[in-house]
């Protein structure tokens, strides 16, 4: 997914999966850009880049991957992106997808496919984490070995305590899923919009939104399963948000140890 403007990237006003992981003159001056890296560590197969914001530079950037393009005409979340490249998911016959954010680019390829051989036994995998803090992320609620629901912070943050240590596992937002079963459960997506408040061009306006994170619930209200795959190194799944973020991808990349420019 690479279609949103990145407003917490002061400064920068590309498209954030272009930023480099190898920086030169600046931090946003450089080359082997975050969504190349992505490309090269995702396992082989058909992809689709989710495109809007400054879409004509990612498409010149991706060229050679032989890549689909589907467009989010209204930035409206990850299930909107999601949504929009129903038209690629009717078109290609591989039987398992991942999905994947353009701002995460220190997944290994390993690591992928652990999440993809996971769908032998689930309809779904989330990729989950252990950071040092919970606070701000996403937590996964378990069944024994299933995740039953993703909880975003500003609910978790208000049960007791008690239930809060029971919630270990962070939500990374990259997943796993069977072709079939998105494709079917697309339409249930499409009727969950949520009403929120974002600033948008400097206003703040109430917009409708759509969640990738509803799927877990929506599956298993279907009866399907919903499991989780742990990644050991919580740095393989950190977001570049901002420019110390940044900063602490391209220091991490350097090291070599998550992937090498080809």
């Amino acid at each position: 997914m690479a279609a949103g403007r990145g407003s917490r990237m002061k400064g920068y006003d590309g498209n954030k999966t272009l930023l480099p992981l190898i920086p030169e003159r600046g931090p946003f001056d450089g080359h082997w850009p975050i969504l190349k890296n992505i490309l090269n560590n995702l396992p082989t197969g058909p992809k689709c880049i989710i495109v809007r914001h400054k879409k004509d530079q990612v498409m010149e950037a991706s060229k050679g991957h032989r890549i689909s393009y589907c467009e989010q005409k209204i930035l409206n979340g990850t299930g909107g992106a999601l949504l929009a490249a129903k038209p690629f998911l009717n078109q290609v016959t591989c039987d398992r997808i991942i999905i994947t954010m353009g701002d995460v680019p220190l997944v290994k390829k390993q690591t992928y496919l652990n999440l993809i051989s996971r769908l032998e036994a689930y309809h779904m995998v989330v990729l989950g984490f252990r950071p040092d803090s919970k606070r701000q992320y996403g937590l996964l609620e378990l069944e024994k070995d299933r995740v039953t629901r993703i909880i975003e912070w500003k609910y978790w943050k208000e049960y007791p305590k008690a239930k809060q240590s029971r919630l270990q596992i962070c939500n990374s937002g990259i997943y796993a899923a069977r072709r079939q079963d998105l494709l079917v459960h697309l339409q249930d997506l499409a009727s969950m919009p949520h009403r929120v408040s974002k600033e948008i061009c400097g206003k703040w306006q109430t917009i409708e939104e759509f969640f990738i994170t509803d799927l877990v619930e929506i599956l298993n209200t279907k009866g399907k399963k919903v499991g989780y795959e742990l990644v050991a190194n919580p740095q393989e799944v950190m977001g570049v948000d901002d420019p110390p973020a940044l900063a602490k991808a391209q220091r991490l990349f350097a090291t070599g140890a998550f992937g090498k420019p080809n």
